[in-house]
């Protein structure tokens, strides 16, 4: 029949209609501007709870109306029977719903199969509010797989209005995240975290995520702003990742990897390291070394990559490793620190060499050596970053392990210039990694090799040296006290001084003390001695950090004429050596005379042992000459003298003296014959404990246990020994009287003397 004809069909012909095709029929008005007719939706809610088993008939029915309506234009009514559909779905909650949901989810396909933007997004608005329900009965045999891909392709909506192309990107963006709240927590459903998923999902919201700025924060924004594209996207991309169980975490970050490479964002940074502080925010926490993983991973695989490109990884390497928690390295602690010098390592080797393993298809690239010094900076930052989140036991074994990559001075390799790199890169590392707390936590084989390489003829290494020390040693962050002790271009003697004064203030003690005013009196005779070969302005400096020094020192020790001295030799030198004070050798151009520097400019040894011996120190050791400790490392490090440990190799150009065959002869004979004679003493006491009988080692500790002991027992009598006793004295067994011990706490007090 003709749709006129069937509309108008009455009598007995319309009463044997089915019934639900009635009530269907009677929601729709005759004009469609006035909207459904909401008594009559009642009436079909009421036999849809009433009669379920007819749903599934109502939603077929519905649904072969609105296709009819799709295809003539008719779009007011096509609203109307989605609006029923809606309320519908709301409402009825039974076992018939699934058969229903079909009808419903096939008039939703054929809305964004339309080319109507107005459908789409009302196709898009009513799988939102179906995607809100929860169901009580499951479904075996749906599928979501064409709206992925058709609200994907929403999201990359091109349609020349802009308007009109923001409400279907934002559709889009909806109909995604109503997909993944459908089925993401449903066993049954076809998992949307597969590859096949994900591969459309994420660069959708990647692609709108870019495609504006960060608006405003909620409470500053229009309401027009809250609803951009891109807050959506986020919001959205937020709710994905954090649904993400472990297992999926690699399938929802390749993806993201794609995407950037693909559209070359990693040179930009800013985008990469939004997406991954977005990512990082929103996953579980447990789940950060994944993500963390999988970017060492994707930087690995693009080592022969440009150096902007690594760089921008490594940048996001660094945001991820700071907003991780505690522990987020995962179990595999050393290889995150190994990739990291492995790319480091590679740096340097493709700055010196200029290709990329000779490789014919890429070496052709232009390396720029700073794009390559930017990437070996922002890899030390990153591994300070990871270290941070590490805790101290962790940080000592990763200070080790790259304290094992560094090349001992000494050993030939093939390309010198690129070791010495190799030795800052990595002395940089170990700046970034070390913390307070740690020195006690290193063993030996730390700190030797370390100390070894302050003797490296390389001046850069050495001061790297020396702030490594610093970062271990204080551990009351006293650092930038010492600060202010600034001169312009003196780094050196900064960190020295900065070095001692906080040996004096973090091991306070007066052995510690009598030691570094030794060391700084050595330091002193070492500027006079006519031995080194120290240019005449090394010998100038070497002055001014021994008298800031022990100006320092000497204020610590509150003892008044160990200051009156320090004070009277810095105003000899101000009137008339003012070259041996920092303020006049630490500048830009200094001035001093090369000329022998009289007695009342220098601190005399004697003087500074009267005064401290005086006041209760233990000055024994200043006595005894500074003779420094060579170990195997330093002999690697092929410095000439301990002269050289202090020289710190400033530019300036001044005469040095000839170092000749026979004073080289004579030092290594002098230190040859020292070392030998120490490691007989060794041998010995070694071989004596090895071999000898027991009862004389037992012996033998005893006597020097007795000896302690009646030492301390002296000095135990002498201190310890009460004052006379009220009770006067008593009498011994031989007559003889003595006074009487009484302990403190028996003694009787007059009332005036207790309060």
């Amino acid at each position: 029949w003709p749709e006129r004809d069937r509309d108008g069909v009455c009598g007995c012909c319309g009463a044997l209609r089915p019934r639900y095709k009635r009530l269907v029929d009677n929601i729709f008005p005759e004009d469609p501007e006035d909207g459904l007719v909401k008594a009559n939706m009642e009436k079909l809610t009421f036999y849809a709870l009433s009669a379920p088993e007819k749903l599934d008939r109502i939603g077929a029915y519905l649904s072969e109306r609105l296709s009819r309506d799709v295809a003539r234009h008719r779009y007011g009514y096509v609203c109307i029977a989605m609006e029923a559909l809606d309320q519908l779905l709301m409402a009825c909650h039974c076992q018939s719903i699934n058969l229903f949901v079909e009808s419903f989810l096939k008039m939703v396909r054929k809305l964004l199969e339309s080319d109507k933007p107005s459908l789409q997004i009302l196709g898009t608005n009513s799988f939102v509010k179906f995607a809100n329900i929860e169901e009580d009965t499951p479904s075996y045999h749906r599928s979501y797989d064409f709206f992925v891909s058709r609200f994907s392709e929403m999201c990359h909506s091109s349609y020349e209005d802009p308007d009109i192309r923001t409400k279907i990107r934002m559709a889009g963006i909806k109909g995604l995240q109503g997909v993944v709240r459908k089925t993401v927590n449903d066993e049954l459903q076809a998992n949307i975290w597969d590859p096949q998923h994900m591969d459309k999902i994420v660069p959708s919201l990647l692609f709108n995520l870019q495609s504006g700025d960060r608006s405003p924060s909620p409470l500053q924004a229009s309401e027009k702003e809250k609803e951009s594209p891109v807050e959506l996207t986020e919001r959205c991309f937020r709710e994905l990742l954090g649904r993400a169980a472990y297992g999926n975490i690699k399938n929802a970050i390749t993806p993201v990897l794609m995407h950037l490479d693909n559209h070359s964002l990693w040179e930009g940074k800013t985008f990469a390291v939004r997406c991954f502080k977005i990512i990082m925010y929103s996953i579980q926490s447990q789940h950060s070394h994944l993500v963390i993983q999988q970017l060492l991973g994707h930087l690995d695989a693009n080592s022969k990559n440009s150096a902007t490109v690594r760089a921008g990884i490594v940048e996001v390497l660094l945001e991820a490793a700071a907003i991780a928690s505690s522990g987020s390295v995962g179990p595999t602690v050393l290889e995150v620190f190994n990739t990291l010098l492995r790319q480091l390592r590679l740096s340097v080797d493709y700055e010196l060499t200029g290709s990329y393993d000779g490789n014919t298809n890429i070496g052709t690239k232009i390396i720029k050596a700073h794009e390559e010094r930017q990437l070996q900076e922002a890899v030390i930052r990153t591994i300070g970053s990871f270290a941070n989140t590490l805790p101290t036991y962790q940080r000592s074994e990763v200070m080790l392990f790259i304290m094992g990559k560094i090349p001992v001075p000494g050993v030939h390799l093939a390309l010198p210039e690129g070791t010495r790199m190799i030795q800052i890169m990595l002395l940089k590392s170990l700046v970034q990694v070390g913390t307070t707390n740690m020195l006690t936590a290193l063993p030996n084989s730390f700190l030797e090799p370390l100390l070894s390489f302050s003797l490296t003829e390389d001046p850069e290494a050495r001061l790297l040296v020396l702030q490594i020390l610093l970062s271990l040693i204080d551990r009351h962050d006293n650092r930038p006290k010492f600060s202010n002790i600034r001169y312009s271009g003196r780094e050196h003697y900064e960190t020295l001084f900065a070095l001692l004064g906080l040996l004096s203030v973090e091991l306070a003690n007066e052995e510690v003390v009598v030691d570094l005013i030794r060391l700084t009196l050595a330091l002193q005779d070492l500027a006079l001695s006519t031995d080194e070969a120290l240019p005449v302005y090394n010998r100038c400096a070497v002055h001014a950090l021994a008298a800031a020094y022990l100006n320092l020192i000497c204020q610590l020790t509150t003892v008044p004429a160990f200051c009156q001295h320090i004070h009277e030799v810095i105003e000899a030198r101000q009137k008339e050596s003012p070259f041996l004070l920092p303020e006049d050798v630490f500048i830009d151009n200094p001035k001093y005379v090369p000329s022998l520097f009289k007695g009342d400019v220098l601190f005399l040894q004697s003087k500074i042992t009267e005064v401290l011996g005086g006041s209760g120190y233990n000055t024994e050791r200043l006595a005894t000459p500074y003779v420094p400790q060579y170990t195997d490392e330093d002999r690697l490090s092929k410095r000439k003298s301990i002269g050289e440990t202090i020289s710190l190799q400033v530019e300036v150009e001044t005469p040095t003296e000839e170092i000749t065959f026979e004073t080289l002869k004579n030092a290594i004979v002098d230190s040859v014959g020292m070392e030998e004679q120490e490691r007989e003493r060794r041998r010995l006491v070694v071989e004596k404990f090895q071999k000898a009988p027991f009862e004389e080692i037992a012996a033998h500790c005893g006597a020097r246990a007795t000896l302690l002991q009646s030492k301390l027992n002296q000095i135990f009598e002498i201190t310890i020994r009460p004052p006379p006793s009220p009770s006067g004295t008593i009498s011994s067994g031989y007559g003889q009287t003595q006074s009487r011990s009484v302990p403190i706490y028996e003694m009787k007090f007059p009332d005036l003397c207790v309060y």
